[in-house]
């Protein structure tokens, strides 16, 4: 009976602590209030890239 109450007391602390780590967490700004990504921030990157010879 020791045991299962020793159990029971152990899965309780874990319990607590999930609870209290899942409670600082929910506190952090999630940035849903920003926009979506840029779509081609870098540029062309689909074209082809043209290389030229110097001349001269």
């Amino acid at each position: 009976m020791a045991e299962s109450a020793s159990e029971d007391d152990t899965k309780r602390k874990f319990r607590e602590a999930l609870e209290r780590k899942n409670a600082k967490s929910s506190n952090r700004s999630d940035h849903k209030d920003g926009g979506d990504k840029k779509v081609g921030a870098h540029g062309a990157a689909g074209n082809r890239r043209e290389f030229r010879r110097k001349s001269g």
